[in-house]
């Protein structure tokens, strides 16, 4: 049972697209030197007029691009190029690209923030955004259960539950599996 609040983020793990596989759909999009905010494994990230990518921040609505995957750098204090799947906030380098999952029909793994009941399966949610753990690499946003609804605005979906030793349906923190349901921007006919 999923007892404990451990959330990682937005954890690919499938596709709804036709090739069932979300390999070769993850593309280096850059990253602005001395861009400020941290970005860890599993955070959404959103496309920029500038032509980077920076966090998405949003909650009950996003813009994203896809799923951060980590990144590559040269580390201004080694000269080194450097892979991470954590974006260290203020690092100047002039050479950073994340590796983003832009694929809008990405199935991704998410914990609750509370317990989602087995009524809750197709309905929309909201996201809690936290800041990551700089322990593991990882994204700590959630799903927010308390947000359940129909409302068509909402950044995801719940499409199937995780089922499994660790977790089950109706747990206090329940693992569920997500798609984007609006805001991705490959899908976004407006542009950016």
């Amino acid at each position: 049972m999923a007892t404990s609040a451990t959330p990682n983020g937005a954890e690919p793990i499938g596709t709804c697209s036709s090739s069932g596989s979300f390999t070769g759909k993850v593309v280096h999009i850059k990253i602005a030197s001395a861009y400020g905010t941290a970005i860890f494994y599993g955070d959404f990230v959103k496309l920029v007029t500038a032509g980077t990518i920076e966090k998405d921040t949003g909650t009950t609505s996003l813009t994203s691009i896809g799923i951060f995957m980590g990144c590559k750098y040269t580390d201004p204090s080694t000269s080194q190029m450097t892979f991470n799947q954590t974006w260290p906030a203020s690092t100047a380098a002039s050479d950073a690209a994340g590796y983003v999952l832009i694929d809008p029909d990405v199935l991704f793994r998410m914990q609750g923030d509370a317990t989602i009941a087995q009524t809750g399966l197709g309905a929309n949610f909201a996201v809690v955004q936290t800041a990551g753990s700089t322990t593991i690499g990882r994204s700590k946003n959630a799903c927010d259960a308390d947000t359940v609804a129909t409302t068509n605005t909402l950044p995801i979906r719940i499409v199937d539950f995780y089922d499994g030793p660790s977790s089950s349906v109706g747990d206090t923190y329940t693992d569920g599996i997500f798609r984007f349901n609006a805001g991705h921007q490959l899908t976004n006919t407006t542009g950016i």
